[in-house]
């Protein structure tokens, strides 16, 4: 009777446990806006990247043998997952690290790149053939009212364009989010059968050459190796990089990668709570009616339909 019940306990650890690893995922990912916002004080972004890509290569690569992971079958599909890694990590991270960098807030940033499901959903009917229902479109102009509102919400008619920030930080994140909008649907048509943790290798890879230029033609190269960089680092490289990648693969082997997506929608608000919380930005009230509209507009497009019963 104990035997049984030491089971049932085990079980239902074991189910609350899976349960919990889809927002447990999420939430690490957000933390992403958050180390950017204590790292780049202390490193040019361009710089920051490439030193984080490196040290995830070191643990990355040995992890990837001793895993006995597969590689990529054929060179074509290594020149795939390099390019879908230049878009999806290389415009994407950089994207985003130079729009903070140039002071823009962690939870706007956030919030930009967030509505990346609804650029994909555009883009992927005239490149991919895909079809939008009426409730996706819906989902698109709600998406594109909730960011004017949030943008407009900060808005100043005075020498700067947006509070806290140019125009020059608004562009980075833009150009994040169309990078990770068409790396996405690039790893869609070329890369569905990348191995998931030696395919992350070869696009850490080619994001990190991208980055490395970047840095050398664009920046200092500077370091200011202190404690806040050196934790900031390491949280990104162990937690982000290592250990989100390899719960997604605990994820897709257990069938809860479709609950990852579905709760993606809530990292711009999970980043939004934290840079309050840590760095103390801000949103009036009509920027924060603007998120909830655009998060709605994402989880509109991104939600699949419920199938109903043919009378």
């Amino acid at each position: 009777m104990f035997n049984t019940i030491n089971s049932l306990k085990n079980v239902n650890m074991a189910s609350l446990g899976l349960a919990a690893m889809p927002g447990l995922f999420v939430l690490l990912w957000s933390t992403g806006f958050i180390g950017a916002k204590f790292g780049l004080p202390y490193a040019e972004p361009f710089t920051f990247l490439f030193v984080r890509f490196v040290l995830t290569l070191m643990l990355l690569v040995p992890l990837t043998w001793l895993m006995r992971i597969a590689w990529p079958s054929s060179p074509a599909l290594w020149l795939h997952i390099g390019v879908s890694g230049l878009l999806v990590h290389g415009t994407y991270l950089g994207g985003v690290f130079y729009g903070i960098y140039l002071g823009m807030p962690a939870g706007l940033a956030a919030l930009l790149v967030g509505l990346q499901p609804l650029l994909t959903a555009a883009c992927a009917s005239p490149l991919l053939g895909e079809r939008l229902t009426s409730r996706q479109w819906l989902g698109l102009l709600l998406g594109l009212v909730g960011i004017c509102l949030v943008l407009g919400s900060k808005l100043e008619f005075g020498t700067s364009l947006f509070a806290g920030f140019g125009l020059g930080a608004l562009v980075s994140v833009m150009a994040a989010l169309v990078g990770i909008s068409l790396g996405t649907l690039y790893q869609k048509r070329y890369c569905t059968s990348m191995p998931l943790l030696s395919g992350a290798v070869i696009q850490y890879i080619a994001a990190g050459m991208l980055l490395g230029m970047g840095a050398l033609l664009f920046e200092t190269r500077q370091v200011e190796w202190s404690i806040t960089f050196l934790l900031t680092l390491g949280w990104l490289v162990l937690i982000l990089s290592i250990a989100a990648i390899l719960l997604l693969m605990m994820l897709i082997k257990k069938g809860e990668a479709s609950r990852v997506a579905s709760l993606f929608y809530l990292v711009p608000p999970v980043t939004a709570l934290q840079a309050w919380w840590l760095f103390d930005e801000r949103l009036p009230l009509l920027g924060l009616a603007g998120m909830v509209i655009a998060i709605a507009g994402v989880v509109m497009v991104v939600r699949k339909p419920s199938l109903t019963k043919e009378t």
